[in-house]
């Protein structure tokens, strides 16, 4: 029988069978995992693959989140701007959601320009493509000289061009075949004008229409009459002149600067009245002019003829270039057209 007693420096053989053994299965893991394709810790690596966003398709998402609506583009040259896309809703308010400064105004400029062969009210449909280009003046005018319209009503696309006609005072806007884009009054008050910027249908508390003209124009008698008052109501209408038609009509001439004419005379069809200004309650020098009757507003468009008026031949090389001009400024917008 073994009597001796353990001793600290006996070597303990116990204890080195253990780690040898733990040691080997180490090295068997180890070579193991090193063999695999496997990440070291498989738990971590979930999470952060997780946390990488999702990358969907560019053209997916602008399909699902984006409704076609006008797009501003890069300008074309300093201070110009291109717009263009589809109508979504109306004409106002895609405009509203598309240009930046003065959307209204430039809205507005754009409609005057289709006015003439669509109710804007009730013929714009979904779909119906727009382009312009524009530039807001210095003075807060728009200066558009290029704007096209894609009609689904009408099957074709209306363009129009600002273009200056041999032996005219001021430019207007023209259709690429030549035909002037908005119709004038037959006999009208103005021989000729910048342009016509509102008509009675605007909007229901405006009675007349107003053509943008500088001070001094002469403003002549439509039709013989006689002169029945002159500067009533002058805080609101300026200096004005009212005639009195054969027919019975009141036609109404306010913002007036020097007058020609006096109460209670007669007037013969296109003698001068006063000059254009720009009194009264106005903010820019136009001309407003007003028929009523029997209690009643006339709209100036349906009182008189109308008029389209052809370019001469001798415009058709200078027109022509215009438009290639115009176009270009559209860039690659009108590529694919």
């Amino acid at each position: 029988m073994r009597t001796d007693k353990y001793r600290p420096d006996t070597p303990p053989y116990l204890l080195y069978g253990l780690l040898g053994v733990s040691l080997g299965v180490n090295v068997l893991l180890a070579v193991k995992l090193i063999g695999s394709d496997a990440p070291v810790d498989e738990v971590a690596a979930v999470e952060v693959e997780a946390a990488e966003p999702v990358v969907e398709p560019a053209n997916e998402v602008v399909a699902e989140v984006a409704p076609p609506v006008l797009e501003p583009h890069a300008p074309v040259d300093e201070g110009w701007r291109v717009v263009h896309g589809s109508i979504d809703h109306s004409l106002a308010r895609t405009f509203q959601h598309s240009v930046d400064d003065q959307a209204d105004a430039v809205a507005a400029v754009y409609s005057r320009l289709f006015m003439w062969d669509l109710d804007l009210r009730r013929d714009v449909q979904k779909g119906d493509e727009v382009w312009a280009v524009y530039r807001i003046e210095d003075d807060g005018d728009i200066n558009m000289p290029v704007a096209w319209y894609e009609s689904g009503k009408l099957g074709r696309t209306m363009k129009a061009y600002r273009y200056l006609g041999e032996g005219d005072d001021f430019a207007s806007y023209w259709f690429a075949d030549g035909t002037e884009v908005p119709s004038r009054l037959v006999g009208g008050p103005l021989q000729d004008y910048d342009q016509i910027t509102s008509l009675l249908r605007d909007r229901p508390t405006h009675k007349g229409m107003d053509f943008k003209t500088p001070v001094g124009t002469p403003v002549v008698a439509p039709k013989a009459g006689t002169v029945t008052r002159v500067n009533w109501n002058h805080a609101a209408n300026g200096n004005c002149v009212e005639v009195r038609y054969a027919d019975g009509t009141l036609a109404k001439f306010l913002h007036l600067d020097k007058l020609a004419v006096r109460a209670g005379e007669h007037v013969q069809s296109g003698q001068i009245l006063a000059d254009s200004g720009n009194t009264g309650t106005s903010t820019a020098p136009h001309l407003h002019y007003q028929l009523d009757r029997n209690g009643k507003t006339l709209d100036p468009l349906d009182y008189h003829e109308t008029l389209r008026r052809q370019l001469p031949s001798v415009d058709g090389d200078a027109f022509a270039q215009t438009m290639v001009r115009y176009d270009a400024m559209l860039g690659e917008v009108t590529a694919s057209n």
